[in-house]
């Protein structure tokens, strides 16, 4: 008898939590925070810090190209001793290997330069999609530019990106 009636309480539980009234939101936080300001001035401050990395790896290269062009015209005219031609080999070889280590420091610190100006971003944009949710009474919130959800059904899912550009104070 026991046994039936936690059976019967395992089948209307289901029943119980599919009568409720479940809403679902969903958001593209991409269309988002391409129009806010802060993400137009993190992407100019980038793009400024990007441009100082690569000119300065063009700065070093010309300088490896025109160092390697002396020694081969060096080299082809037999005017060098060995010992001197070994030591500006050598040279050309650290120069190049200053270059691969500044280039990976480059790509690495424009990484963290990245992450540190679209952190307070997200944030603010987090936030914004937390309290609309709250205020629309929804369980989740699907972001579907950081999260790939194949399907939305529109009609039990509800389009929350005006709102959260309204909570940022987006038109």
């Amino acid at each position: 008898m026991l046994k039936k009636i936690a059976l019967l309480m395992l089948l209307a539980l289901p029943m119980g939590v599919m009568a409720q009234n479940l809403k679902f939101g969903h958001i593209n936080a991409q269309e988002i925070i391409t129009v806010m300001p802060e993400f137009s001035k993190a992407q100019t401050e980038i793009q400024t810090l990007d441009k100082q990395y690569t000119d300065e790896l063009r700065s070093l290269q010309t300088e490896f190209n025109q160092k390697y062009q002396a020694f081969q015209q060096a080299i082809a005219k037999d005017s060098l001793p060995p010992n001197i031609a070994e030591r500006r080999q050598k040279e050309l070889q650290d120069m190049m290997q200053r270059q691969e280590e500044f280039q990976q420091e480059a790509s690495q610190k424009m990484q963290e330069a990245q992450q540190k100006a679209l952190a307070p971003i997200y944030k603010k944009l987090d936030d914004a999609i937390k309290y609309v949710g709250q205020s629309e009474g929804v369980i989740y919130v699907f972001d579907l530019a950081r999260t790939p959800i194949p399907y939305i059904n529109e009609a039990q899912s509800i389009d929350l990106t005006n709102k959260v550009k309204a909570q940022l104070g987006i038109k």
